[in-house]
Parts: structure tokens; sequence; C-alpha cells
């Protein structure tokens, strides 16, 4: 990268101020500038220099983090990632972060020894390099290089080795299978609001932490006419219905017969993420074949591009979001790079296509 990322602290927590300056710092294309115990602090700092992107906490003195959000985004948008614990009220406020304009939410990072504090790293500075890079209502970030941070990275080959899919048979239901990271949340939100009830099964992976995934589900079952909740280990998928992974696990596609159902499993992070697109879609690849359609949205990175071309190989349809209307045109980007895509539609375009191409 040309430049380092400067990002702004906000957490009443000293603790955790030092922690999350400590796992920045680590990275080499990011800065951190500064730190605040509060948004009135924090908006001096800024009045002084703004930063690139903000992490903030919710619940703090003299102001709530949900309030200092709304203002940053109404009057001065600047790219933030909420860094929430995974309480039940937190969880739902963090949801309603995203619907005043955070970019990313996460959980706080672990603390503890080993494979915890390695993945907290990952996710924290993926999460900060994604919101650097994200398009917001007021004000619009300039695109940066891709990123060149080496870090532990594995492929789906470490849940679901490639193997022989169901492309020749034809008889069968179908599906759909769906993927997205960085403004993901508002993209599935406005694709599956356009969909009548009466739609193949759909199973989903957003790039989300553990506990967010279910109020995000629960959010969309009240807005949608479909039936959304997120994935438990052995959920049946079938007309009607729409599967969200859960934040933490991949997800995997399966099936009986005709019948499709889902398997929720524990691994490492595939392609920096877990739950992973391209577990995914590998496993769509492999047991429905052409009778899947595949669909990229938005987000950093390259998770899903692969998986996509498997499907594609595999005879199935596949869709990748184009550049204007993505967030972060970077997942989209690298499967229409190397020809995963048979179409490139915007959020607004899919639900339509899929009615009269697909169902």
């Amino acid at each position: 990268m040309s430049k380092n990322i400067r990002v702004l602290i906000v957490d009443d927590s000293a603790v955790v101020r030092q922690s999350l300056s400590a796992i920045l710092e680590s990275d080499p294309h990011i800065e951190v500038m500064g730190t605040a115990a509060d948004p009135l602090i924090a908006v001096k700092k800024i009045m002084k220099e703004v930063p690139d992107v903000i992490t903030l906490d919710i619940e703090m003195p003299r102001m709530d983090g949900l309030t200092f959000l709304r203002k940053i985004m109404s009057q001065h948008p600047i790219p933030v990632v909420v860094i929430s614990s995974l309480t039940t009220e937190g969880t739902e406020t963090a949801m309603k972060a995203l619907e005043y304009g955070a970019s990313e939410i996460i959980g706080k990072p672990a603390m503890n020894a080993g494979q915890f504090i390695n993945e907290s790293k990952i996710l924290l500075c993926d999460a900060v390099k994604a919101a650097s890079q994200a398009k917001l209502t007021r004000l619009k970030i300039s695109h940066t290089p891709q990123v060149d941070w080496v870090a532990p990275k594995f492929s789906a080959d470490v849940i679901l080795q490639k193997g022989t899919s169901y492309k020749k048979i034809i008889s069968t239901e179908k599906i759909i299978v769906l993927g997205a990271s960085t403004g993901g949340t508002e993209a599935i939100r406005l694709f599956l609001k356009s969909l009548p009830a009466k739609m193949p099964g759909i199973a989903i992976v957003q790039h989300m932490p553990e506990g967010f995934t279910r109020s995000f589900a629960n959010s969309l079952n009240n807005l949608c006419e479909l039936e959304v909740k997120e994935a438990e280990n052995g959920d049946r998928l079938y007309q009607g219905r729409v599967l969200i992974a859960p934040g933490n696990f991949h997800m995997l596609l399966k099936r009986t017969g005709k019948e499709y159902s889902v398997e929720v499993r524990e691994g490492p992070l595939v392609n920096r993420h877990r739950p992973s697109v391209d577990v995914l879609f590998r496993s769509a690849a492999r047991y429905a074949g052409q009778n899947a359609m595949g669909i990229l949205l938005t987000g950093m990175g390259n998770d899903g591009a692969k998986g996509l071309l498997e499907m594609k190989e595999a005879g199935a349809s596949t869709i990748a979001q184009d550049e204007a209307s993505s967030v972060v045109f970077g997942m989209p980007r690298e499967a229409i790079k190397i020809g995963a895509a048979k179409e490139v539609l915007p959020i607004e375009k899919m639900a339509p296509y899929l009615l009269k191409n697909f169902i």
C-alpha cells in the first residue's frame, strides 16, 4: 500500500485501547493516530486531524456510540468500524449501527492465547482496511491498492476437498447461494426484500462475527416475505426459506435425494474468514451443480471468487455485483477477473433477473 491507514480508536476502556493499538500497529499498513476515551474527546481530535477510519465502541460515558455515529455520518462521514462485546443487547445495538452507516461490525478481540489472538488480528486489521475503501453516502474513499500484508490464509480445501459435482443431474430442486462482506448487509436487505415468498431455498454467507448473524437474520425475517433464520446444523433448505450462516462457523450445502440441508461446522479461517463464501460455493458446486445460482456481492478481498468459478464450471448460473452499486468492489472484481461471473449486475436488477431467468 502506498500510505498507511490512519485510525482513531474510541473506547472507554484503557486496556481495550491499548490492546487495539497493539493489534493495529502490528500491521505495517495501519497507523494509530490517536485514541479517545469517549466521543467528546474524539470530536476534539477529529477537529485537529481527520482519521481515515474510526474504531468505535458502543457503550461509553457522556455520549453513546450510536449517537456519535449518527452525528459523524450526517455531518462529516468517516468510515467507522464498530467493535462491540457480544451481549444480547449489544448485538441488537450493533445491528442498528449498520443502519446508521457503520462500514463493519466486529466483536471485541479475544485476548487469550494462540490461535484466537492471531485470528483477532486478521479480522480486525482486515475490517479496518475494508472500511478505508468503503464508499460513503457523502464522502467517497479513493481507491487504494489491494492489500499485500501476509497472514495465514487457507483455501476451501481445509473444509471441503474439491470433487465431483452433480452437474448432469437435472431433475432436482433449484437452490440459490449468496456471499457478501463489507456493504453486504444492506445489499442483502435490498435483494431479499424484492423477492416473493415462492423462491428456491437461499443459503447466505455474510462475513459477520458470532452473535450478530442471528439478529441480522431476525431483522430480515421481519422485513421480507421469505422465512429467514440463522442456520443450525442439519436445517433443511426448502422453497421460501433463507438460511444465514452463523458467525464463526462455516456453512456447507448438503443434499439427500432432492432435498437440501446445511451442515454447520468449525474449522480454520478460509480466505481469512469464518464463515467463508468459498466453502459454501464449493459445496453448492458439488451438491447442486447446474441446479444452483451463485451470487457474489460487495466485499473486500477475494473470498467467493474461486468458489463462484467452480459453480460455473459445474454448470451453475453465476452473478457478480457491479462496481457502481458495490460498497467495496473487491470480491466481485476478483470473480469477474477470473471469468467466474456469467452476469454482472447492479444489486437492484438481481431480483428481476432471477425471477425472469432462474425461477
